[in-house]
């Protein structure tokens, strides 16, 4: 609901995506530097932050729609980050070292999905996915390939805009 109200109010109108690394997800809005800076020099106004929302039902599949954040243990997200899953196609072994490795097992919807159609499963239960690509993957594959410096930020300008978002809830 949050996401929403923020999508509607227009925070992510004429975003840029501000990193940008192939095969793995490419983020958009304020940087992380910027967050960290303000809130040193005003505490007293932190930045909002969202509560984790870990739902098992949405991974972190391609095409998949995450709040980014920074190093926390609340795992609590920057209310004005995205990122969007470009990943790649997972292996069994792949699968099976992450679960060993994080403490958590896959369905077998999600191992044939992240084995089909790629992702990035070790981000699961760390970051909250709220939604995802339904049209215009193509597009989110472009962007992910854009040319980009050595701090992954894109050479030229992508902007994006979230207008509308289909709830099926």
């Amino acid at each position: 609901d949050m996401f929403l109200s923020c999508i509607k109010s227009g925070l992510y109108k004429d975003a840029l995506f501000n990193r940008v690394i192939k095969s793995f997800v490419s983020q958009g809005g304020e940087l992380d530097e910027t967050i960290l800076e303000r809130e040193k020099q005003h505490p007293e106004l932190p930045l909002k932050r969202i509560a984790a929302e870990i739902d098992t039902t949405l991974f972190h599949k391609k095409g998949a729609l995450g709040a980014g954040r920074n190093d926390n243990p609340e795992k609590s997200s920057y209310i004005n980050q995205i990122y969007f899953v470009a990943g790649k196609l997972q292996t069994d072994e792949q699968l099976n070292a992450i679960e060993k490795r994080n403490g958590r097992k896959f369905s077998r919807k999600q191992r044939e999905i992240y084995k089909s159609i790629g992702g990035t499963p070790h981000l699961d239960g760390d970051y909250t996915v709220f939604g995802e690509i339904v049209k215009g993957l193509e597009i989110a594959d472009a962007i992910n390939y854009v040319q980009t410096n050595k701090d992954d930020l894109p050479l030229e300008s992508v902007l994006f805009n979230i207008k509308t978002i289909k709830k099926n809830r």
